[in-house]
């Protein structure tokens, strides 16, 4: 039984696609921090062993004194794990490369699957008094993103504009079909997200209405366009909505911001 007292518990979001180089960790730093503008309250774990979304936000390698590791597999307590980015509003869980053995190490743990799960479900979680948690999961179908979208309630999936984009969708749907059979029967497809979008190429339209057509609503209205900004923004160590506010890239991140929001108010009203 639920208790009464406690807040309602934040939206978890997975950020996944196998394929690397689609703009995963651009939107999870980005839409984090569309939603932080906005007012939301958002954690953004950062699942990925290579530490960029880390890295995006500012944390530096050597202040990375407890991660997600540590988190997953030591039972740390999450309020050792989460800091302050350089986004009012927008917290992180950071990683480092430690993390890149976690999976054979939790091949040997029964409920392996479930780590992440019970680690952001602390009691502790409530002091941050969350809207939403974003993972950043690594570009791989691995036990780490099993384990992101079994603590989950849904999974936003970036699409870059490119050829072949579709063809690896169907793996990443299949897992996620597998996974609400087995261990989260309530997880669903967030959306698709279109990245790296340039509407002068027949290429990315040909993606677009592809992509469209095969998925329907599932497709965001919102397309995040290849923007220089966007790619020099981390370099910075911030996301693009504070490095240029009135880039296209930065405008796109806010209207998905929106969007997301409004797709599950809708959802839950």
């Amino acid at each position: 039984m639920s208790d009464p007292t406690r807040p309602p518990p934040p939206r978890i979001i997975s950020i996944a696609n196998q394929k690397g180089g689609v703009g995963k960790t651009t939107t999870a730093i980005n839409l984090g921090a569309a939603l932080a503008e906005e007012g939301h309250n958002v954690l953004l774990v950062d699942l990925d062993p290579q530490g960029n979304a880390s890295t995006g936000l500012g944390i530096a390698p050597e202040d990375r004194e407890y991660t997600t590791y540590d988190l997953i597999l030591e039972e740390c307590d999450l309020r050792n794990v989460v800091r302050q980015t350089n986004v009012e509003g927008l917290l992180i869980a950071p990683s480092t490369t430690d993390l890149s053995s976690a999976d054979i190490e939790m091949m040997s743990i029964e409920k392996r699957s479930f780590l992440l799960h019970d680690a952001l479900r602390q009691p502790a979680i409530d002091e941050f008094d969350l809207d939403f948690i974003l993972i950043d999961c690594p570009p791989s179908l691995s036990l780490l993103t099993i384990n992101a979208m079994v603590a989950s309630d849904s999974v936003l999936i970036p699409l870059q504009s490119e050829f072949f984009a579709l063809e690896g969708l169907s793996q990443l749907m299949l897992t996620v079909r597998e996974v609400r059979q087995s261990a989260n029967p309530h997880l669903r497809i967030e959306g698709v997200l279109l990245t790296m979008y340039d509407g002068r190429n027949n290429l990315s339209q040909q993606v677009e209405t592809d992509a469209r057509n095969t998925l329907g609503g599932l497709v965001y209205e919102t397309v995040v366009p290849r923007n220089v900004r966007v790619s020099e923004a981390p370099s910075y160590a911030l996301p693009v909505i504070k490095y240029d506010p009135v880039s296209k890239g930065a405008t796109a991140y806010r209207a998905l911001a929106q969007e997301v929001v409004e797709k599950i108010e809708l959802a839950t009203s």
